[in-house]
């Protein structure tokens, strides 16, 4: 096996002009950068104000637009696939987390996992299987990758909020109890909002939710 890519991407730093005591790591979906998310970091830095936010971009280029990154491909659809996509990238995404924590001398129990769509896979993937448990994660418009074997697979069990609009065309409302049963199945506490009529994005009230509980889960 090769060196595994480095993720960069944009940051800022904590609001109080401190060194970070937590770390808020943001997680895009495909076709978008870390650009895309970073925009959420001024929204909840009041409340967070000794975070560092960090927004990477995915480790490859996106296979079906000619711009934005990817953390795996989505030509193939299939459940297999997408399982084999998550899990090439999970790595990745464990080795800058590590590099994140180490780089600021933090304890996991400091960083909180962001994810919208793809990114939200990647967080609720990656999350409950490292050894140490994180702060939280919050998943917006995702789904739970890996379900059958999470029970297996589970190493540490940080709290969750998952937020998931009801008109989302993207990833359908459907995933939302799926990935709330198979967590909850593994021992996770699941927090849980459904917008009405929002479709594939974060609303206001998703946000204010969003922020309430990264707020909670990082002052522990």
């Amino acid at each position: 096996m090769g060196l595994l890519p480095s993720l960069n991407g944009p940051a800022r730093k904590p609001a109080s002009g401190g060194k970070p005591k937590q770390i808020v790591v943001l997680l895009h979906g495909v076709g978008a950068d870390g650009n895309d998310l970073i925009g959420l970091a001024p929204y909840w830095a009041p409340a967070l104000p000794d975070a560092e936010f960090v927004s990477p971009d995915a480790p490859f280029p996106c296979d079906m637009a000619p711009y934005g990154r990817q953390w795996f491909s989505l030509q193939n659809r299939s459940a297999d696939a997408i399982l084999a996509g998550v899990r090439a990238a999970a790595p990745i995404l464990d080795a800058f987390l590590d590099d994140a924590l180490a780089q600021r001398g933090l304890d996991a129990s400091r960083l909180a996992l962001v994810g919208f769509s793809q990114g939200t896979m990647m967080s609720l993937y990656v999350g409950p299987r490292r050894a140490k448990a994180l702060a939280g994660i919050v998943g917006y418009s995702g789904a739970l990758i890996g379900a059958d074997t999470l029970v297996e697979d589970i190493r540490s069990r940080p709290p969750v909020l998952l937020v998931h609009g009801d008109a989302d065309q993207i990833v359908p409302p459907p995933a939302f109890p799926l990935a709330v049963a198979g967590l909850k199945a593994a021992g996770v506490a699941v927090e849980e909002l459904i917008c009405p009529g929002v479709g594939h994005s974060i609303d206001e009230a998703g946000l204010r939710r969003g922020g309430e509980f990264l707020r909670r889960v990082l002052a522990r």
